[in-house]
């Protein structure tokens, strides 16, 4: 099923073919899209289509009234992703997801993704459940909206920052098709921000063997919203001959940090 333009999901082409309680399967188009800040091709992507897929198995098994909140992320990449993704660039990722244990007050949701028969990445999502809130947008009926370019930077609607230092920036503009049904931004445009910036600060000598993300694990902590100062930051903890690890945060336009995340990397 695709969906609208307007909408965050139909932004980034994602489909979902197959949803159900103990099994939903969606797909999103990764090939071609960059980091905005080195140029290199990029797995963030895959983030977006996680949590997705790894937040509608645990919304499909919400009893009455209950709504589902993200919590956490976790995404485990094989090395040769982004070269297996370019390499079938008129295949999409596909992700298939199901329940990991029993439903509580919070759930998991375990994916596997892959590029045709080769299996590319591992990720759980966690949702806690609340009462559904008292105002949701409404979610478009038919097609509509169009794109703002093809660039990965266009879709998310960011920008670079300046950083006056050793950090990594991307300025998180207002776009309200981003939002999702609560009126933030939808949190797998914040996990891809996340990713982005975290790949992009242990990259930066670019005389060098790029480091290759190989995990992405995101905390959310309150709703993230675009506009004013909001961004996305990362800074380096360690870059070593082999693995780097960076630390990253979404700070939302009222000047709170929103997410926190930890990406670490490999040569």
């Amino acid at each position: 099923m695709p969906y609208p333009l307007n909408t965050p999901l139909g932004r980034f082409g994602i489909e979902t073919p197959e949803e159900g309680l103990d099994r939903c399967v969606a797909t999103i188009p990764a090939a071609g899209l960059l980091n905005p800040l080195t140029g290199h091709p990029s797995i963030a992507p895959l983030a977006m289509l996680v949590d997705h897929t790894g937040g509608l198995i645990n919304h499909a098994r919400r009893g009455a009234q209950e709504w589902t909140v993200s919590s956490e992320l976790s995404l485990e990449v094989v090395p040769e992703a982004a070269e297996v993704i370019a390499a079938a660039a008129d295949e999409p990722v596909l992700a298939i997801a199901h329940p990991l244990g029993r439903k509580g007050r919070a759930a998991l949701g375990l994916c596997e993704l892959s590029v045709g028969a080769e299996v590319i990445a591992t990720a759980t999502v966690r949702s806690f459940y609340i009462t559904v809130p008292a105002s949701l947008a409404p979610w478009p009926e038919g097609p509509g909206g169009s794109l703002p370019g093809t660039r990965l930077d266009e879709l998310m609607a960011v920008g670079v920052g300046e950083t006056g230092g050793a950090a990594a920036v991307l300025v998180q503009r207002d776009d309200p098709v981003l939002n999702n049904s609560v009126g933030a931004v939808h949190g797998g445009v914040s996990a891809m921000g996340l990713e982005l910036v975290g790949s992009a600060v242990l990259n930066r000598d670019t005389g060098a063997e790029p480091y290759r993300t190989a995990s992405l694990r995101v905390n959310y902590l309150r709703p993230f919203h675009g506009g004013a100062d909001a961004h996305y930051r990362a800074k380096p903890i360690h870059t070593g001959r082999s693995s780097g690890v960076a630390e990253a945060e979404a700070v939302g336009s009222d000047g709170r940090t929103a997410l926190l995340a930890r990406v670490t990397a490999y040569r």
